[in-house]
């Protein structure tokens, strides 16, 4: 192949993540043909992008899983790091097993609240089932309360809704403005007008504050959840859309120096973590001034993954550079908002560019797979 590189025999790239940013690595060192072996906590990749689809479409869950063997072979493993011996190279796993690199990237992610984020050592297949049972407890309540109103939050009670358009569905968050705060003005607007329209009823500038009191995803008749203004709402279903954590498991300790008050690497503009220059940070676990998205995950990988490659081969190092944002919330399967580099974007657009199909395609080509039907 005519990206092939002269590789010393030493050379071995470890992925720890196998999210947009490691999927993206993963294919870019593989066309290159340089060693790598990607690590991940489950036994395919998920396309967390329509993990809330999944939630309210019975069957669609199998969409969103890719297994990794037959995309990456033996150049997968599944399992948990727990630590990074930068002395020695090698990654280590929690059942004990030690993986050497030469030069490693972390893509760890975020976790969070169940559906948007599925964060276990599991099998799809499992993962998949946990998705259809959730399906089931959605079709069994009628009222549904959605906590917390960023970008999760205001894509979940928009699919609730758009599926089932009978429920009542409650969205409440402490802010008057919804979704990413780094969203234009207008944008956020507009997509709480999209709310009202598909009939979400909205309760802003309001806390929960019994949170710790409830259960969440699942269908209990009752539920009375409090806020700190004293309002009172029941409800048979609550979805927590709030708390997304970057993951810092794996280097929390091993790399403490380098680690910023989020949990978050930080980096220089080459994406290398500040004291390393054989270790990459890429996407949500890079300390970057953006907004935590599939698509600046996978122009990370480019850029680590170029940078790697050209210090094999004694070229400059590539820089990262933040652009504007852009950003597309689907809103259920006919609508959605959204902006490109600054500029508002009318809604028929985001449906066709994201919210009707969810962007599945990209991800199944990018794997060489064909999606189940």
């Amino acid at each position: 192949m005519g990206g092939q590189l002269s590789i010393d025999q030493n050379v071995h790239v470890v992925i720890v993540g196998g999210g947009f940013g490691g999927i993206a690595a993963a294919q870019n060192l593989k066309h290159h043909g340089v060693p790598f072996m990607l690590i991940d906590i489950l036994d395919a990749f998920h396309h967390n992008v329509a993990a809330l689809r999944a939630s309210v479409q019975t069957g669609f869950a199998k969409q969103t899983f890719i297994p990794y063997k037959e995309t990456f072979g033996l150049n997968f493993l599944q399992g948990r790091v727990k630590r990074i011996d930068t002395e020695t190279q090698t990654v280590v796993l929690n059942n004990g097993k030690e993986v050497r690199y030469s030069h490693l990237i972390l893509c760890t992610g975020t976790s969070g609240s169940f559906p948007g984020k599925h964060n276990s050592v599991d099998t799809y297949q499992s993962a998949i089932q946990k998705y259809e049972d959730f399906v089931n407890e959605i079709q069994g309540a009628n009222t549904i309360l959605v906590v917390g109103g960023g970008t999760t939050g205001v894509e979940m009670a928009a699919e609730v809704k758009t599926e089932f358009p009978k429920k009542k569905v409650i969205l409440i968050h402490p802010r008057e403005d919804l979704a990413d705060p780094e969203l234009l003005p207008s944008v956020k607007e507009q997509a709480k007008q999209v709310l009202l329209e598909k009939g979400v009823e909205l309760l802003l500038g309001h806390k929960v504050s019994n949170l710790d009191e409830l259960e969440f995803n699942k269908c209990r008749s009752g539920m009375v959840v409090r806020t700190n203004k004293n309002e009172q709402v029941t409800a048979d279903m609550v979805i927590c859309c709030t708390g997304l954590k970057i993951n810092s498991e794996a280097y929390c300790s091993s790399l403490s120096a380098s680690v910023a008050e989020n949990g978050g690497l930080k980096v220089n503009k080459h994406l290398q973590v500040e004291g390393f220059d054989n270790v990459y940070a890429v996407g949500d676990c890079a300390d970057i001034s953006e907004p935590k998205m599939a698509y600046h995950a996978g122009l990370h990988a480019g850029v680590a993954t170029t940078n790697i490659t050209n210090s094999l081969s004694g070229k400059a190092l590539t820089s990262y550079n933040p652009g504007s944002v852009t950003m597309l919330v689907a809103m259920g399967r006919d609508d959605g908002v959204g902006q490109f580099n600054g500029y508002k974007l009318p809604r028929f657009l985001v449906v066709k560019g994201k919210s009707q199909g969810l962007m599945l395609w990209k991800s199944w080509n990018e794997m060489g797979q064909k999606a189940p039907n």
